[in-house]
């Protein structure tokens, strides 16, 4: 499905498509002067900016069960001393039809003209061909809405609105949307290339989306893995927005309709011969109730130490351990330790968080400073003496902001005292302050035992950070959590532990599948102790295809965790040339920024990497050796990040509020459908292009008869072919040269 609008403004001036760098997946308009109809050009040039900006887009849509009614709301801004006129392209998704098309005029609705499908796509075409602009070859193949547009006056605003309905296509019980946000990205990484200038003064205002789903059943798992999207759900309503000034992602989003106590979503990627991919999350109910939660034990373990005292690391840390004691239940039990030199407990033993239990530990929590040295060792194993041998989820929260000065502070005898003294199954969750911290210690400590560390750098706020924290595994619903996924062999899932599932959260699984045969309708079957006894559900209808070509965000977020888990390993246990090599090949492959892989674009023009100089030379990074430092937490807080991913790129307001976001495209790297392309020569090349491979390769020229006729024979080719107008790709066991 694409509905990414397309407006555009005929003539026979000679201007290259440029466009702002913010505003170029938006529209392309390229501006010729038009005072009178029928339009003709100017017997001069006329110094007119290169590209007319889109001010802003808002995007609402309201989702019905299956059906979406999309209305689209666009202003477009002259800027220029000029009267233009253009044409308005608008691809329609397949089973959509137009409800209503709009033009504003002096605070007035307009009717726009329309064209048949056959005229909008025979002057499509010829666009396509005369501008040459592989960009726009994106709408090839689909149906297109055209709407003549005159006149946009000078200096003013046009707004154009579109509403258009559509059948939304479920797969197993995943209900996907999609907006396109993404055409014509090349166009710009073009002029960037070129250094060409994109003009002063073009600004770009911001992309907003509402989206509402109203739905039979309750709305579980409402997923995007293009967007940072605020989501609130009740019962079988979901309310979805998100707002950004970048556009070089299609808008998607994932929602699942289920009445079960914990709904589970899968999604799916294969392309043929090769393995397949797989997303599956769990989330449970909103309305679990009180009763139905697994009762808790926790110990929290402070670090009170001197050097908590310094930026007020102290006051901060008790905040936000204060914040933890009162989101407890009064069914969970727990201790908290603060530890410097030797360790002092709030009780021998674990106590109710009644109201007098919560007391006592708001009580000690106040009465802790800051003085002495750093005993990781022995407040470790004092911590894991508190858990006894029950069906009770077990948490130990761990918080320092130092080495080990006092007892032992070997970091690997550490860490075998650690698993000797670990008779119960404790998830432990490590988190450092600041950079003077062991981050190998505190991501093994993690790793090693079900949890995950975390970090709170100088300019992070800690009670914020950590309190966020408690409230996010407050309430248990599913505990001692087990996967049977029948027939599917599944390999390099991640996280390789399954977590509690946390009223409010979902899991998301991420993993490779290796059958040689469909499997259709087989069933998934989850279990684990739900309130005070075990449960077990059975998730029927599931297909994992041979064959599935949606969603082919999965194997680059695939990537990202497992490159991820190979920088965890070549950091805690060592470099090895195999899980270096694996990094290289992921990180080259899929775009993705590694200590390997991060050195590509070089002097304005991407290296082909040559695998044998890279293993007999292999590049050295600093951070990958430290231990503590800011470089040292920098590297643990990404391959962290990595591991958790569950986006597939974000805009730069996302990088502010979290680490989790992929390698973008870039003027030397484009990443489309499950390929990287690098630029070489002037050349979009495929990373899985390789001479030595001696694969049959064909050979065509842009805008030639033989270029159309392949985009109508393989429409699947579209999306590689649209990043330029030169282009090396590996397709369906061919290498396809495109030259001009």
């Amino acid at each position: 499905m694409r509905t990414q609008s397309l407006f555009r403004l005929p003539g026979l001036l000679a201007i290259a498509l440029t466009l702002t760098a913010a505003a170029y997946s938006q529209a392309v308009m390229v501006p010729v002067v038009c005072e009178q109809r029928p339009c003709r050009p100017v017997p001069r040039p006329v110094p007119l900016p290169n590209a007319l900006p889109v001010k802003s887009i808002n995007i609402d849509v309201k989702i019905d069960g299956q059906v979406a009614t999309t209305h689209v709301d666009q202003i477009f801004r002259n800027d220029t001393q000029f009267t233009l006129e253009g044409t308005y392209f608008f691809p329609i998704p397949e089973n959509a039809s137009i409800i209503e098309f709009s033009i504003w005029e002096n605070g007035k609705k307009l009717v726009g003209e329309v064209r048949s499908r056959e005229e909008a796509r025979r002057i499509y075409d010829e666009i396509v061909r005369r501008q040459r602009d592989p960009g726009l070859l994106e709408y090839a193949g689909r149906d297109l809405f055209q709407a003549s547009i005159f006149p946009i006056p000078p200096n003013s605003d046009k707004r154009l609105e579109l509403k258009y309905s559509q059948v939304l296509q479920a797969d197993s019980g995943t209900v996907a949307y999609k907006y396109p946000l993404g055409t014509g990205r090349n166009i710009w990484q073009r002029q960037a290339r070129e250094n060409v200038n994109l003009g002063d003064g073009q600004k770009f205002g911001t992309i907003s989306g509402k989206v509402e789903i109203t739905s039979p059943t309750p709305i579980r798992n409402v997923y995007s893995p293009t967007h940072w999207i605020d989501v609130a759900t009740k019962d079988q309503n979901a309310r979805v927005s998100f707002e950004t000034k970048s556009s070089d992602s299609d808008f998607q989003l994932y929602f699942t309709p289920s009445s079960d106590d914990l709904g589970v979503s899968l999604l799916t990627y294969r392309e043929p011969g090769k393995d397949g991919y797989f997303l599956l999350q769990i989330a449970p109910r909103p309305d679990i109730a009180e009763s139905e939660l697994v009762n808790k034990d926790i110990v929290f373990v402070l670090d009170t130490s001197g050097s908590m005292a310094d930026e007020g690391k102290m006051d901060k840390a008790r905040q936000a351990l204060l914040f933890g004691i009162r989101t407890l239940r009064p069914g969970d039990r727990f201790n908290v330790i603060g530890f410097a030199g030797e360790e002092r407990s709030m009780e021998r033993g674990l106590i109710e968080a009644n109201d007098e239990g919560r007391k006592r530990g708001i009580e000690f929590v106040g009465k802790l400073s800051a003085t002495g040295g750093t005993n990781i060792n022995d407040a470790l194993l004092t911590a894991l003496k508190q858990f006894e041998n029950t069906s009770r989820p077990k948490m130990l929260v761990f918080m320092t902001d130092g080495l080990p000065t006092v007892g032992v502070t070997n970091a690997d005898q550490i860490v075998k005292n650690l698993a000797s003294a670990k008779k119960v199954d404790v998830r432990i969750f490590p988190f450092g302050f600041g950079y003077d911290v062991n981050t190998a210690l505190l991501d093994r400590i993690g790793s090693e035992n079900g949890g995950v560390s975390d970090y709170v750098q100088p300019k992070e706020d800690l009670e914020i950070k950590v309190s966020n924290f408690f409230r996010r595994v407050s309430s248990p619903v599913l505990a001692d959590v087990e996967l049977d996924m029948g027939p599917v062999l599944t390999e390099f899932v991640y996280p390789r532990t399954l977590t509690d599932v946390f009223r409010g959260s979902q899991i998301t699984l991420i993993g490779r599948y290796k059958n040689t045969n469909d499997l259709r309708n087989i069933t998934l079957r989850l279990s684990g102790i739900m309130g005070s006894q075990k449960r077990s559900f059975a998730y029927t209808k599931m297909d994992f295809p041979v064959r599935a070509e949606n969603n082919d965000f999965l194997p680059r977020l695939w990537a990202s965790r497992r490159v991820g888990y190979l920088i965890e390993q070549i950091r805690l246990n060592g470099e090895t040339k195999e899980l270096r090599d694996e990094v290289t090949d992921l990180g080259t492959r899929y775009g993705l920024v590694t200590p390997y892989t991060s050195y590509l674009a070089t002097d304005g023009e991407v290296r082909q990497l040559d695998r044998a100089a890279m293993s007999a030379a292999p590049p050295k990074t600093k951070m990958m050796q430290e231990r503590s430092g800011s470089g040292a937490v920098q590297m643990s807080v990404q391959q962290n990040a990595m591991q958790s991913n569950v986006m597939v790129v974000a805009d730069e307001d996302a990088k502010d509020r979290s680490n989790q976001v992929l390698l973008r495209n870039s003027n030397q790297n484009q990443f489309v459908a499950n390929k990287n392309f690098v630029y070489q020569k002037g050349v979009w090349t495929d990373t899985e292009f390789d001479e030595k491979a001696k694969l049959t390769e064909v050979r065509v020229k842009f805008g030639s008869d033989e270029y159309f006729s392949l985009v109508r024979d393989k429409p699947a080719i579209v999306k590689y072919l649209a990043i330029g107008e030169q282009v090396v790709l590996v397709f369906e066991g061919r290498v396809y040269r495109v030259t001009n």
